[in-house]
């Protein structure tokens, strides 16, 4: 847990089934994500790279900074949709746990 200039950051192990499917296609599923609660945001599910079909993703050039977790990378999917998500290869470490997990804007759970 953190607490910085009253910005509260909590990463958690999920238990919960999720999965993302983009144009029909499995891109990540998982049994065991990080749940990420940030004050202002939706929680966001975090996929152990191992859970995410990397194979069909390409890296992107964007990158976003974020004050409180460090530097995002992106991936697409060939032809699009562009920047499906993204990781933090080096976080703060007050958000050490999603080094390299992958996060998703859309996810389905069961």
């Amino acid at each position: 847990m953190s607490t910085t200039q009253g910005h509260h950051i909590d990463v958690t192990q999920g238990t919960e089934h999720v999965r993302v499917e983009i144009d029909g296609k499995l891109i990540a599923e998982s049994s065991r994500p990080l749940l990420l609660a940030e004050t202002g945001y939706p929680v966001r599910y975090y996929f152990p790279p191992e859970d995410v079909r990397t194979e069909l993703l390409v890296p992107s050039d964007t990158h976003t900074v974020c004050p409180f977790k460090g530097t995002a990378s992106y991936w697409s999917l060939p032809g699009g949709p562009e920047d499906v998500t993204w990781a933090y290869p080096e976080p703060h470490d007050q958000v050490a746990p999603i080094k390299d997990h992958f996060c998703f804007y859309e996810v389905e759970r069961d």
